[in-house]
C-alpha cells in the first residue's frame, strides 16, 4: 500500500494505463504543457507522454468530446477531462445522443470506450453554475455508466476499469475529495474495481443507509456519532450510480428492514428516489417508512451561510436515521 491524495490517485491511474496501453489519451483545457487540469491530477502526463496522446483543446467542450467519439471509433482510448461536471451541460448532445448511442445502433460493432471526467459538488462556494451533482441525469441514458468514486483507492480502482471498458463512462469526482488528506492504495498496477458494484464500507444491524460521492463520507461520520446513541448504522456506497447494484443493497434491506438514501442533488427524480422505489418495488416489508436527505430544490448558492442550508449535512442525516428507528 502507499498514501495517495484524491488527485494523485486519478493521476497515477491515468498513468498506468498510458503506460500499459498506448491507444489511451486525454484531451481537454490545460491538461497538458499548460497546466495538468483545472484540479492538477494531470500533471506530468505531457512531459511524460507527449502533446500526440496528451491533448490540449481550445474551450470548446463540443470539440473536446465529438473528436472523442472519433477517436474511439477508430481505435483509441480517449480519458476526457472537461473539468466541471456543468460543462457537461455544453456538450450533451456528444454523450447521450452519440457516444451512449452507438454501439447500439451499430449492432455491437462499434466500441465507444471514452471516460468523461468532470468535477461536481458544492461545498465550496463555487456557486450556481459550477456546483451541480449530475449523475441521475446521466443515469436516465441506456448505453453510459455512470460512476462517482469515494475516496483515493476507490478513484484509481474504477477509473482504471472505466479507462478499459468497452463502452463509455461518465466519471464525476467530488471537489471536496481533492482536499482530503492521503488515503492508502493498493501497489499493484493491476489493482481494478468493478463497475457495477457498491461497497458496504460501514456494517450495522439497524438501518441502512445508502450514498455515493462525498456522501459517503458524510454518512459515514454521522454513523459513526449514532454509534455513540446505541443505533448501529450500515452504510452502502454506490460507487458506480448505473448500473445500480440493486443486489447488495437488498442484501442489507432485508437485514436491517430500515432506509435513508443520501444524495446531494435536489430531491426530485434523483438516486435516493431511485434506490427507495427499488426497494419497494422488491416487496420487502420495511419497519419505517423510508427517508430521502437530499440537497434543497435550488441552485446552489454563493455565500457559505447559504450553500449551508441547501446541501446535505451530517445532522441531516443523524436526523432521518432517528426517524425511520421510530
Amino acid at each position: 500500500m502507499h498514501e495517495l491524495s484524491f488527485a494523485d490517485s486519478i493521476g497515477e491511474a491515468i498513468r498506468e494505463e498510458m503506460e500499459r496501453d498506448d491507444t489511451v489519451i486525454v484531451q481537454g483545457e490545460d491538461v497538458g504543457r499548460y497546466g495538468g487540469g483545472y484540479y492538477p491530477a494531470l500533471k506530468g502526463l505531457w512531459e511524460k507522454f507527449g502533446s500526440e496522446r496528451v491533448r490540449d483543446f481550445p474551450i470548446s467542450e463540443v470539440a473536446i468530446t465529438g473528436t472523442a467519439v472519433g477517436a474511439a471509433l477508430t481505435g483509441l482510448r480517449p480519458v476526457v477531462d472537461i473539468m466541471f461536471a456543468d460543462f457537461t451541460f455544453v456538450c450533451f448532445d456528444q454523450i447521450v445522443n452519440q457516444m451512449a448511442k452507438m454501439r447500439y445502433m451499430s449492432g455491437g460493432l462499434a466500441k465507444v470506450p471514452i471516460v468523461v471526467r468532470g468535477v461536481q459538488g458544492a461545498y465550496s462556494n463555487h456557486a450556481s453554475q459550477h456546483s451541480h451533482s449530475p449523475e441521475a441525469l446521466f443515469a436516465q441514458f441506456p448505453g453510459l455508466y455512470v460512476v462517482t468514486p469515494s475516496s483515493s483507492r476507490t478513484a484509481k480502482g474504477l477509473l482504471k476499469a472505466a479507462i478499459r471498458c468497452d463502452d463509455p463512462v461518465v466519471f464525476f469526482e467530488h471537489k471536496v475529495l481533492y482536499t482530503l488528506p492521503p488515503e492508502a492504495v493498493p501497489d499493484d498496477k493491476e489493482f481494478v474495481l468493478p463497475l457495477g458494484k457498491a461497497e458496504v464500507v460501514r456494517e450495522g444491524r439497524d438501518v441502512t443507509v445508502v450514498a455515493n460521492s462525498y456522501q459517503t463520507s458524510l454518512a459515514l461520520k454521522a454513523a459513526e456519532k449514532l454509534a455513540g446513541r446505541g443505533v448501529d448504522v450500515e452504510v452502502i456506497d454506490l460507487l458506480t450510480v448505473t448500473p445500480m447494484d440493486r443486489e447488495t443493497i437488498l442484501q442489507s434491506i432485508h437485514k436491517t428492514r430500515r432506509l435513508v438514501v443520501v444524495q446531494e442533488a435536489a430531491p426530485q427524480f434523483g438516486i435516493a428516489a431511485e434506490v427507495i422505489a427499488s426497494v419497494v418495488e422488491s416487496g420487502v416489508s420495511l419497519r419505517s417508512a423510508p427517508k430521502r436527505v437530499t440537497g434543497k430544490q435550488a441552485p446552489i448558492p454563493f455565500s457559505t451561510a447559504l450553500e449551508e442550508v441547501v446541501v446535505p449535512r451530517e445532522e441531516d442525516i443523524m436526523d432521518a436515521v432517528v426517524k425511520v428507528m421510530v
